[in-house]
């Protein structure tokens, strides 16, 4: 056989061979495209979800001065700033049909509270015609509930804030763990470092759970809309839990959508962490006009004004008064 004879016979068994090669790798190249919109699309959806989180019209909602991370969270404007964003982000913004079709997609969303979790996952109801429907709607919002061995029981929250109820003694103690433990019998209360890590177990556990019954639960939904995938809790790591409960903010998960000869399955976490800003308080010792910062010092005379900042404070004819330790106390 001739030598072109050969080369055009090894052409035509390696070309078909070479073609299904370009076609599986422009395939890959546009799945990972998808799969990185997708990303960029929940994860800018998340983090305005959580932005708008703590957005309250009312002042009185904002964070307390007590603690930073309590706040009222506005559940409604965080799952209409998730929406927004993500369906402008999935190019489906003035299409209906194609924004609930996505939404079978999303088996659950979780808002981490300060002193609870609120979930926002399918429920069923029937319609003004008598028919069965299902949609996504907000659970009402479930504590950080503990019980220790002696039955006393335990209310968290994002910081070290807590309730606990005594049965022996039928007494309730409210306030920071520092400050109620001196005077409370529950062990759970006397040591800070434990008191951490059952706190942020019982928050990660409790969220977990749920999540997992509710994402199972979705499945049932998603075949009545021919989506054979299975919704599953995906794995996340204890890092990015600790990290999630630092602060009141959004898990949202999004799975199932075909890429390709796979499907996406991802989650987003979105923080609002709360800054709240310094208050100078000015008072007036010995004829002579002071400031100092709120957040380092204490003091029993009047405060006769409040500014924002140093230089607010010294316009007004303050002088800086530092402290030497932190929530040191000024006196005359």
């Amino acid at each position: 056989m001739k030598i072109t004879s050969l080369a055009a016979a090894f052409a035509m068994i390696v070309f078909p061979f070479f073609i299904i090669n370009q076609i599986h790798t422009d395939g890959q190249k546009l799945s990972l495209r998808t799969e990185l919109r997708y990303n960029a699309a929940i994860d800018a959806a998340v983090q305005d979800a959580a932005l708008m989180l703590i957005s309250n019209e009312k002042q009185g909602f904002e964070a307390q001065y007590e603690s930073a991370k309590n706040v009222r969270a506005n559940l409604d404007a965080a799952m209409d700033a998730f929406y927004r964003t993500l369906y402008v982000n999935f190019g489906i913004a003035d299409d209906p049909q194609a924004q609930a079709l996505l939404d079978v997609y999303i088996p659950a969303i979780v808002v981490i509270g300060y002193d609870g979790y609120y979930l926002y996952a399918d429920d069923e109801f029937a319609n003004r015609g008598g028919e069965t429907e299902s949609r996504h709607v907000w659970y009402a919002k479930k504590p950080y509930a503990y019980r220790d061995a002696a039955g006393n029981s335990l209310s968290f929250t994002l910081d070290e804030y807590v309730t606990a109820y005594e049965p022996g003694t039928q007494t309730w103690r409210q306030g920071f763990r520092r400050d109620i433990a001196p005077s409370s019998a529950v062990p759970l209360l006397q040591d800070a470092a434990v008191f951490e890590q059952v706190r942020r177990w019982t928050i990660v556990s409790s969220i977990q759970e749920d999540l997992q019954y509710y994402i199972n639960r979705h499945n049932a939904l998603a075949k009545r809309y021919g989506v054979s995938y299975t919704f599953t809790l995906p794995a996340i790591s204890g890092e990015e839990w600790n990290n999630t409960i630092q602060d009141v903010g959004v898990i949202a998960f999004v799975q199932g959508i075909a890429i390709g000869d796979r499907y996406y399955n991802n989650y987003a976490l979105g923080g609002a962490r709360i800054v709240k800003r310094d208050e100078f308080a000015g008072i007036v010792a010995n004829g002579i006009k002071y400031y100092y910062r709120r957040s380092e010092c204490s003091s029993p005379l009047p405060t006769q004004e409040t500014f924002q900042s140093e230089k607010e404070a010294a316009r007004n004819g303050y002088y800086p008064l530092a402290c030497a330790n932190s929530h040191s106390t000024v006196r005359d």
